[in-house]
């Protein structure tokens, strides 16, 4: 009943906000095992339902993690041993379309900017169609050169990093539980109830932003797609879903996913500029409402946050650590929420203090009764 009655006061707030913020910046610094830590959990909770039910049929935690695990990764290991010819075989038609996507997106430029001279007697002056066409193919012949070749060494130095996640979610499943235990051991007795209650909420504020983050995702999928569907884009469901899934790399991947709707309704309508401007439009506003109602209303609920502080704390992440900031900001937040209203809660209730008092008390005498003339 006293921890329904608690309420956090602006100084535990304050100290969870600043610790948020310490937090994001150590983390941009080793983002190599941030990133497939990330990974592992969000795998770890993907299994967990399964290994619960062979633990409750009677197998024991260590047999039915290394059997939820094997049966998963070997799945995974043979789709995508299956998939290997069929990407080879369209590899090359991938390639045509996507030069034939490029395409397109540099006439829609072209046709853009020429449209603004037409309008604007200074764009004419200036002459930007043709110098604009310039600093594209020379941004080409540059991606092509240093780009993509750098895009592939980063990937390539990411491969080993990301591997880890397998592993990761593997130990998650198996010895989660003894890491628990592992914790509530070093508590002092007094405290040992609120240290169960600390390490259950930890757990399920982060098991309820990977479910809120998947609800983002089915609800950008259908905004987006519905919206590509109605404007006439082809393959409107595809491309809400690689959009959506792409946003989970705030700014890059959702300028990522933008360009890539652009390029496909650009190409899909040549002759139209109008049906690319309304597939900008359309991103834009699924965008906002992303921002400030859809993610509110799943991350933000599920972590019990206020739609204020999640919208203000992702501009704040993203101002602390940039990409890495707005990605971690608000799983982290929620744990630190957690453990700084239950240690506030602690600190502040006199009970607890007085029983771990009256414990070291006891443990007093009881090591100095013999010492006692």
């Amino acid at each position: 009943m006293r921890a329904g009655r608690y309420r956090s006061g602006p100084l535990v707030w304050c100290a969870i906000l600043a610790a948020t913020c310490l937090l994001l910046f150590l983390f941009q610094k080793i983002l190599w095992l941030v990133v497939p830590f990330l990974f592992g959990l969000i795998i770890y909770y993907l299994l967990y339902p399964l290994q619960q039910r062979l633990v409750l049929a009677g197998m024991s935690r260590d047999t039915s993690a290394a059997v939820v695990s094997c049966v998963a990764f070997s799945m995974a290991a043979g789709a995508f041993a299956l998939m290997l010819p069929w990407f080879g075989s369209h590899i090359v038609a991938w390639q045509a379309s996507g030069t034939r996507y490029i395409d397109g997106g540099l006439r829609f430029i072209v046709t853009t900017i020429a449209g603004l001279e037409g309008s604007f007697s200074l764009a004419a002056k200036a002459n930007l169609s043709d110098q604009v066409a310039h600093q594209i193919t020379a941004l080409s012949d540059k991606l092509a050169g240093a780009y993509l070749a750098d895009a592939a060494l980063t990937a390539a130095a990411w491969l080993p990093s990301l591997l880890l996640a397998p592993f990761l979610a593997f130990f998650f499943l198996r010895d989660g539980w003894r890491f628990k235990k592992f914790l509530s051991r070093a508590v002092p007795n007094a405290f040992f109830e609120r240290t169960l209650y600390l390490l259950d909420q930890v757990d399920k504020t982060a098991r309820l932003y990977f479910q809120g983050l998947i609800k983002l995702t089915v609800l950008d999928t259908l905004c987006l797609a519905i919206g590509l569907w109605l404007i006439g884009v082809s393959a409107p469901f595809l491309l809400g879903l690689i959009t959506a899934v792409l946003s989970w790399v705030p700014f890059v991947g959702s300028i990522l996913g933008c360009l890539l709707v652009v390029l496909v309704a650009a190409t899909d309508y040549p002759g139209d500029p109008a049906i690319a401007y309304s597939a900008i439009g359309l991103f834009i506003w699924v965008r906002l409402l992303d921002d400030f109602f859809f993610m509110p209303l799943t991350i933000g609920r599920s972590l019990k946050l206020h739609p204020l502080l999640t919208v203000v704390m992702i501009f704040v992440g993203g101002a602390v650590a940039g990409v890495a900031g707005l990605m971690l900001v608000l799983p982290l937040l929620g744990v630190v929420m957690v453990l700084g209203e239950t240690v506030g809660e602690v600190v502040t209730d006199p009970r607890l203090r007085a029983r771990h008092k009256f414990a070291k008390k006891l443990r007093h005498r009881q090591v100095t009764r013999d010492l006692r003339c």
